[in-house]
C-alpha cells in the first residue's frame, strides 16, 4: 500500500488522506459495534467499546486470512462527540496496540444514535488482501 498524503498539506495525526492498495482480494466489513460474540456490552463507555469494535473488525478480516496492515479505510460512526474528544488518548493507545503504527484513510461521522444500544461508536473497515503469487515447481517462472 502507498499511503497519498500530499507534501505542503500538513501531516494529518491518526489517519491517512488516502491509500493506493495493490490489486488483491477487497474486503468489505460491515458496522461492528462494541459487543462480544454474545452481542453484549461490556462497557457503556467509548473506551472499551472502541476496542472492542476494533476487536470485532479484526476478527472479520481474519476469516478473509487478512490482518490490520490490509486495512485501506475506515468509517467510524459516533453518537456522542463529546464522550469522543475525552477519550482520544485512550483511543490513541488502543489504536496502537491493535492496529500498530498503519493509519489508513478514515472517516469520523457523528450520528444521532446507533441501532444498537448502548453503543456508542460503530466502524466498518475495506481491506485489499494482496493475491498470493503463484509458484511453479521447477522452471523458474512466476
Amino acid at each position: 500500500m502507498r499511503i497519498l498524503n500530499p507534501p505542503a498539506w500538513p501531516r494529518p495525526v491518526g489517519y491517512s488522506n488516502g491509500i493506493a492498495a495493490p490489486q488483491g482480494r477487497i474486503v468489505f466489513v460491515a458496522g461492528q459495534v462494541g459487543w462480544d460474540a454474545a452481542q453484549r456490552f461490556a462497557s457503556p463507555d467509548i473506551a472499551p467499546q472502541f476496542e472492542q469494535a476494533l476487536r470485532n473488525v479484526l476478527a472479520v478480516l481474519a476469516e478473509a486470512g487478512a490482518g490490520p496492515q490490509h486495512i485501506c479505510r475506515i468509517t467510524a460512526f459516533c453518537c456522542d462527540k463529546p464522550a469522543y474528544l475525552a477519550a482520544r488518548p485512550a483511543l490513541g493507545r488502543i489504536w496502537r496496540r491493535l492496529m500498530g503504527a498503519h493509519y489508513p484513510a478514515m472517516s469520523m461521522i457523528f450520528v444521532a444514535d446507533l441501532l444498537d444500544s448502548p453503543g456508542k461508536i460503530e466502524l466498518e473497515a475495506t481491506a485489499v488482501v494482496p493475491r498470493a503469487r503463484r509458484r511453479t515447481s521447477g522452471s523458474g517462472l512466476r
